[in-house]
């Protein structure tokens, strides 16, 4: 089965071919760096790794691009607040930004551009939409002509009667349309500024994408994502300033993730129920947020709550001990002796099925049943006296080869015990053998109390950490 995507242009699944074969040219909208990540900007980030990982299992060299909006309204009233510069604000986010995705298992981007880093070639793509009568400059301020550009609400499928205006603007009378849009904003007294040939200003926030994707990946590229929010206007934007400038499409496909809802309720500033990312991982671990993330089809609405995140967890851990459990038999396997006929033919099934549904829109819930038949056809396998290490192998590279994708193991070595939680081990061992049971029972709730978790196993003792 080939890829297929669906496009939010063109509403459908389609099958995915690149631009140039073998290559993704990937483009993602990055924060405004003035605080710190909720979860709710969690699942983009989450779900586009997801889309970058399979990509590349699957051979593909991927360039991906998420850019760091540092300049704009909100970064300048944040500033202000915190007393700071813009850039000094900038950099604090930037920084805690990249240290929450990382925890989430987030790969680092090929490039992280930045809008300041990239002014001029900004001024430079307002200039040409001038130049083309697509922009027009009012009072320092110049706009984006949009009853000039045929298409504009293609991506959202509104028509300009029907749109609403701009987001990060206020519609006043130097507008000749209420939908016009600004490309650059005049300086007001004591805000940051750089030159251009419309006075002192900074850019407005959808020139700055356009900019940076043409500079980083070209004219057209193969894949354009984003939250669902940012569709209309900000999606829409950047196709009608890029199109203009270029002639071509700006993206040949548009991906699109849902909403994050908490306890059935959107998340709103409002409300006060926004959750940062930074405070989540303290107390779960960030592979269990990021099953969770990955439990719902990306495109439909996601609820958070306790109880989903508990389901999460329990089937997290269903993996994890299962991958855990195939190393501790593999260090006691027999090296020597033939795969049981029928396993690795069970397992490209499963393969097979994983990367089908990653195929089909990548549909992360059914690639995951896929790595629960793995678990329970290992499971089965582990249970035997005796099993074979070149066996135990291949069940490991397949759940490690499906991890490459979905990110979720924990692949922490094994810390060493230290010398009492050995010696209570030890003791466990001969109270068992001279049936001091409860002793044994005794010892075991009070390794469970220091997060050692032990096993009792035809091999052995196993024990893992909390």
């Amino acid at each position: 089965m080939t890829l297929k995507v669906y496009n939010t242009l063109t509403r459908k699944k389609e099958e995915f071919i690149p631009i140039e074969p073998g290559k993704v040219k990937m483009y993602v909208c990055g924060p405004t760096v003035y605080n710190y990540i909720h979860i709710g900007n969690g699942r983009p980030v989450i779900f586009f790794d997801v889309v970058r990982r399979y990509l590349e299992t699957q051979q593909y060299e991927v360039t991906y691009i998420t850019n760091f909006t540092d300049v704009d309204d909100k970064m300048i009233r944040k500033a202000e607040e915190m007393a700071v510069s813009v850039p000094e604000l900038a950099e604090t986010f930037i920084a805690a930004f990249l240290e929450d995705i990382q925890s989430l298992g987030v790969h680092e981007a090929t490039l992280n551009p930045r809008v300041t880093e990239n002014i001029q070639e900004i001024i430079e793509f307002i200039a040409a939409l001038v130049e083309k009568d697509f922009a027009y400059e009012a009072r320092g301020d110049v706009y984006y002509r949009t009853s000039k550009f045929t298409d504009y609400g293609k991506l959202s499928k509104q028509n300009l009667e029907e749109l609403q205006h701009g987001i990060r603007v206020e519609v006043d009378e130097r507008k000749e349309n209420p939908q016009d849009f600004v490309l650059w904003k005049a300086a007001k007294p004591g805000e940051i500024y750089w030159d251009s040939p419309w006075g002192q200003g900074r850019p407005g926030w959808h020139i700055e994408c356009s900019a940076m994707v043409r500079k980083y990946l070209g004219e057209t590229i193969d894949i354009h994502g984003g939250g669902q929010d940012l569709t209309f206007p900000h999606h829409e934007c950047e196709i009608a300033q890029t199109e203009a400038v270029t002639g071509h499409p700006m993206a040949n496909y548009w991906l699109h993730n849902a909403f994050l809802n908490i306890d059935n309720e959107k998340m709103s500033k409002s409300l006060g129920n926004g959750i940062l990312i930074r405070d989540l991982v303290k107390q779960i671990k960030p592979q269990v947020f990021r099953f969770f993330m990955l439990s719902a089809h990306y495109r439909n609405p996601l609820n958070f709550s306790d109880e989903s995140l508990k389901q999460a967890a329990n089937a997290l851990e269903r993996i994890q001990n299962a991958y855990d459990n195939m190393k501790h038999r593999l260090a006691t396997a027999s090296a020597t002796g033939d795969v049981e006929a029928g396993i690795a033919d069970k397992l490209q099934e499963i393969s097979k099925q994983f990367v089908d549904k990653m195929n089909d829109d990548f549909n992360t819930p059914d690639a995951i049943t896929a790595v629960f038949d793995l678990v329970a056809e290992a499971n089965l396998y582990l249970q035997q006296e005796r099993v074979h290490a070149d066996a135990v192998k291949l069940y490991m590279e397949q759940l490690e080869a499906f991890d490459k994708t979905l990110g979720i193991l924990s692949q922490q070595a094994d810390e060493l015990l230290d010398e009492e939680i050995e010696q209570l081990i030890i003791e466990r061992t001969e109270s068992r053998k001279s049936k001091n049971w409860a002793r044994a029972d005794e010892i075991r709730d009070l390794l469970t109390e220091k997060g050692i978790f032990l096993e009792d196993t035809p091999q052995g003792i196993r024990w893992r950490r909390k």
